[in-house]
């Protein structure tokens, strides 16, 4: 089994930061990151960052700036550091990677269970 668990999600004033993690763990392989989403009520889930098996990374115009997108391979942790947040960055945010179990040959996509993010004063 293999499970990704964000952490560091909550409420924070215009303005702040936050840093959210996510940590694979279970019987794994190999694993690549691949970009956090975010899904706000009545909204559809979207691409915020994205980062590739090489390190470059992408950004939705809207985090563009603000928001930086990292990974600890031999941890096996991706975090987002969000800073300068606005309330319209308020949604649960969820981490994707592809996982390659032991003793599996192919790969899955993973999500996490979502962590919720509320900018707010």
């Amino acid at each position: 089994q293999v499970q990704l668990v964000e952490s560091g999600g909550g409420l924070v004033q215009p303005g702040g930061s936050l840093r959210l993690s996510c940590a694979a763990s279970g019987s794994i392989f190999s694993i690549t990151f691949k970009g956090w989403y975010r899904q706000a009520p009545g909204n559809e889930r979207e691409l915020i960052a994205a980062i590739t098996s090489g390190g470059s990374t992408n950004y939705a115009d809207s985090v563009k700036g603000r928001f930086t997108i990292s990974r600890d391979n031999a941890k096996n942790i991706m975090y987002l550091q969000m800073d300068s947040l606005k309330p319209e960055d308020t949604a649960v945010y969820y981490c994707n990677a592809l996982v390659r179990q032991r003793y599996r040959s192919a790969s899955n996509d993973y999500w996490g269970q979502g962590t919720q993010v509320t900018v707010s004063s």
